[in-house]
């Protein structure tokens, strides 16, 4: 795929109808990259968005890959099988919010829907954290007395259990993902 005659890497040019799996599914046109046709760089625009390329294909000079292809029939068919046949159904729909780094070569791809429980259950575990140690200083402090510190004490302790178990349900959901990729998985029995 994306190889021409002399089995040499795809150089693309203004003009170019081209696939791009990580925007869409559609056939893109490439443009000058501003008024500079002569420019190193071309893009594609999409809805509101666009995006650049070298001419060779690549989003950065140090991509191992390309991220475009000629639209031709092989690179569609070839492309569909590498998405196993979602490529013309699935990929239009999503959005992608890529905060790699272009040297990060093991990506995870999380809905935005568990990585927002993730994210609110720390902040309800942060809060819980800082309230047990507002409680702490009034203990220590004094300011609370007798049987006010045993119940305050008990509920502090009822508050950390709980808000550990729901910090080690969303670890083990992290760590599912973290698992295949050959990383260490913090905190996994």
């Amino acid at each position: 795929m994306n190889r021409n005659n002399n089995n040499m890497p795809a150089t693309f040019k203004a003009g170019d109808a081209v696939l791009c799996p990580s925007i869409g599914n559609s056939s893109y046109t490439l443009y000058p990259n501003g008024s500079d046709k002569d420019s190193t760089r071309l893009i594609i625009r999409s809805d509101d968005d666009s995006h650049g390329f070298y001419r060779d294909g690549r989003v950065f000079p140090n991509d191992a890959l390309p991220s475009l292809f000629h639209d031709t029939e092989a690179n569609r068919q070839a492309i569909a099988t590498l998405y196993n046949g979602r490529f013309t159904t699935h990929t239009s729909q999503r959005t992608v919010i890529d905060t790699t780094e272009a040297d990060d070569n093991i990506v995870i791809t999380m809905s935005s829907h568990d990585l927002s429980h993730i994210a609110s259950d720390i902040y309800g575990a942060a809060n819980a954290l800082n309230d047990v140690g507002y409680l702490l200083g009034l203990v220590y402090y004094g300011k609370i007395e007798g049987e006010a510190v045993k119940s305050m004490t008990r509920l502090a302790h009822d508050a950390t259990n709980t808000w550990e178990d729901i910090l080690r349900t969303q670890l083990d959901i992290i760590n599912k993902p973290l698992a295949m990729t050959g990383y260490s998985k913090v905190g996994a029995e």
